[in-house]
């Protein structure tokens, strides 16, 4: 028994649009919900996407009902997603005084830093925040 192939009908804007955000979108994930668009309308089923992107049919089906719904903004990723930054813009002087307090020891001044701000997170942490924060008062 065969079923039906349910096929996306898109306009030349949209699918030149679906195409741009399959090769230059800003994250991998936007690129790859483009490219089940795009291969909903060349036919495939979902489970042929599926396989094809290594993902599950549920998540090609509810990828393809969020852009009929939404159209292409859909397919971006909501904000407010993931996890949520330790370390803040507002935390910069407290860190910016540890670290001089303690410029040869980064674990003394997460010690100093976790104390003072009530937070725990990881050296690494720390690390990125001072690349993130010197990269951006060298711009």
């Amino acid at each position: 028994m065969s079923r039906k192939i349910k096929k996306i009908e898109l306009l030349s804007e949209s699918r030149k649009a679906l195409e741009t955000g399959y090769k230059l979108g800003s994250t991998v994930c936007y690129q790859r919900r483009c490219h089940i668009i795009i291969l909903k309308s060349e036919g495939y089923c979902s489970k042929e996407i599926g396989v094809i992107l290594g993902c599950n049919q549920l998540s090609v089906n509810n990828w393809i009902s969020r852009y009929e719904k939404l159209g292409i903004a859909g397919l971006k990723t909501k904000s407010g997603q993931g996890c949520k930054p330790k370390l803040i813009k507002g935390d910069l002087e407290v860190v910016r005084k540890a670290v001089q307090e303690e410029r040869q020891r980064l674990t003394q001044a997460k010690l100093l830093i976790e104390e003072r701000l009530d937070k725990h997170f990881c050296t690494k942490t720390l690390t990125r925040f001072l690349k993130i924060m010197t990269a951006v008062s060298n711009e």
